[in-house]
C-alpha cells in the first residue's frame, strides 16, 4: 500500500510539472494553419531541373509527415518558398588515372514561410539569416565505382533538404 502511495505522489508530480517543461500532447504544427502553397522553388545556379525534384520532395513530405494541405495560390493560408542558391559537385578522391573515385554534391537553398492572411513571416529560430530567410544546407557523397550515380545522390540529398523544410514548419517551442 506505501508503495501505491509513493507511485501514485511520483505520478502526480509528474503530471503537474512536465507540460512546464515544452511537451507537448498532439501535433507540434501552427494549428491556425490548414492550408500551404508551394510553388516551384527558384534556381539561381546554371544546372537546371533540380528546383522541381526539390518542390516535389517539399511537397510529398508536407503531405506525408504534417496536417497540412496542398494548395493553389490565393486559396491556400501560407506560402513556402525556396531558392536553390548553390549547387557544388567536387571531387573527394581520385584514381590512378585521376577518374574520380568519390565525389560530394552540396545543395544551398533559402527557405520563406509566409502566412498569407496576414503577410506575417512563420520563422522558426533554426538557422535563421535574416528575420524571414532560412538558409539551409544538405549534401550527399557517391562514388560511381561502385554503382552510385549523381542521380542517387541527388535523391538523397533533396529528400535530405525536404525533410529539413518540414521541420521547419513545425511549431516553435
Amino acid at each position: 500500500m506505501k508503495r501505491f502511495v509513493v507511485n501514485l505522489f511520483v505520478l502526480l508530480v509528474l503530471s503537474v510539472n512536465l507540460p512546464g517543461c515544452g511537451y507537448t500532447v498532439g501535433n507540434s504544427y501552427q494549428p491556425d494553419v490548414q492550408t500551404v502553397y508551394v510553388p516551384i522553388f527558384e534556381n539561381q545556379t546554371l544546372r537546371r531541373g533540380y528546383e522541381y525534384q526539390l518542390t516535389e520532395a517539399v511537397q510529398r513530405k508536407i503531405q506525408s509527415r504534417t496536417p497540412f494541405r496542398l494548395a493553389k495560390g490565393v486559396e491556400a493560408d501560407t506560402r513556402l518558398t525556396g531558392t536553390i542558391r548553390k549547387i557544388n559537385k567536387s571531387v573527394l578522391g581520385t584514381t590512378q588515372n585521376d577518374d574520380p573515385r568519390n565525389l560530394n554534391l552540396e545543395f544551398v537553398v533559402d527557405v520563406t514561410w509566409e502566412d498569407m492572411r496576414s503577410g506575417q513571416i512563420l520563422s522558426q529560430q533554426q538557422v535563421p539569416i535574416t528575420a524571414d530567410v532560412v538558409n539551409l544546407v544538405s549534401q550527399a557523397s557517391f562514388a560511381p565505382e561502385v554503382g552510385q550515380s549523381l542521380a542517387t545522390a541527388t535523391q538523397r540529398v533533396t529528400d535530405e533538404l525536404a525533410n529539413q523544410i518540414v521541420q521547419l514548419m513545425e511549431a516553435p517551442w
